[in-house]
């Protein structure tokens, strides 16, 4: 597997990874990423975002790095890594600092974009570092303590010229009763004529691993800001937004940090998975991850 991309790249490019944390005592997420203007000049950005706000922190190019052969990237003085991050964040009004480790990941049994990967051309390229990892260790965020004892990480990444114009991602973690993990995208695909709505979906519970994807014949029956249903022969997901928590972040379109999108780390969503006529789990989380963007409709929010 190779973990970074954008070595030698040309034009509007942006390679990104977006780490998610569930602690004892909050949650937060951070998103490294690198950004490459049209003209080939570089820079580098952390996002963090909690329940509660979002910040942004710019480097120049040169605080970037990278290796190809295994999960780590260095921004300035922070570290991310597979057996933890290192963050040392600080601005006029805002201060992150502080240690986490990561347990063993839990890899993809396969790329999560399938053959779709090799197709020429697309605004965007995902795939999945981890369905879920333990998290330990403490981050002060702004003089405050927060814990992660035995919490629970996810990560996974993004790359390409720009995120779709209209999309819905959530993603959410759980160990009630039985441990579960399950990661939704769905979005629209421009192509050269037309475009399509292109999904993967991948899901942990049980010791059992499911993949919904469009190159396995899913059927998107609709999405929306409230949330979506897709059904693979036998495999249905029905997927509710009750409630938003949402923050402001910076997306990339065509290489620049140009565009707004809103997510929320901690919506309340309900997630109901079928087998024919088997409910494999009816699970509702107030910790689960959302976003839905649709620029063609002035939406730019989840």
């Amino acid at each position: 597997m190779q973990y970074y991309h954008g070595a030698g790249r040309r034009g509007p490019y942006f390679e990104g990874w977006y780490l998610k944390h569930q602690g004892t005592e909050g949650e937060l997420a951070v998103i490294p990423a690198l950004h490459q203007w049209k003209n080939g000049d570089r820079t580098a950005s952390i996002q963090v975002i909690t329940p509660e706000n979002s910040w942004m922190f710019t480097f120049p190019e040169k605080d970037f790095d990278a290796r190809r052969d295994q999960f780590q990237v260095r921004v300035g003085n922070n570290w991310f890594a597979q057996d933890g991050v290192h963050l040392d964040l600080a601005e006029e009004n805002v201060s992150l600092r502080g240690d986490l480790r990561y347990g063993p990941f839990t890899p993809l049994e396969s790329d999560i974009m399938g053959p779709f990967r090799h197709v020429p051309g697309l605004q965007c390229v995902h795939g999945v570092l981890s369905m879920g990892h333990s998290v330990d260790g403490l981050l002060e965020l702004n003089g405050r303590p927060e814990l992660f004892h035995d919490g629970m990480g996810y990560i996974e990444c993004d790359r390409g010229r720009s995120f779709p114009r209209a999309y819905l991602w959530t993603q959410c973690s759980w160990r009630d009763r039985q441990r579960g993990s399950l990661m939704l995208s769905i979005a629209h695909i421009p192509m050269l004529i037309g475009g399509f709505t292109g999904c993967i979906c991948q899901i942990r519970f049980g010791g059992r691993s499911y993949r919904l994807a469009t190159y396995q014949g899913v059927r998107v029956e609709n999405w929306s800001k409230d949330g979506a249903v897709i059904r693979q022969g036998n495999l249905k997901l029905a997927v509710d937004l009750i409630q938003g928590s949402e923050q402001p972040l910076q997306a990339p379109a065509s290489g620049h940090m140009t565009r707004t999108i809103h997510e929320s780390l901690t919506a309340l969503v309900r997630y109901r998975f079928w087998e024919r006529e088997h409910l494999i789990f009816d699970h509702t989380d107030s910790r689960a991850s959302f976003e839905y963007a649709d620029q063609a409709h002035g939406r730019l929010g989840h």
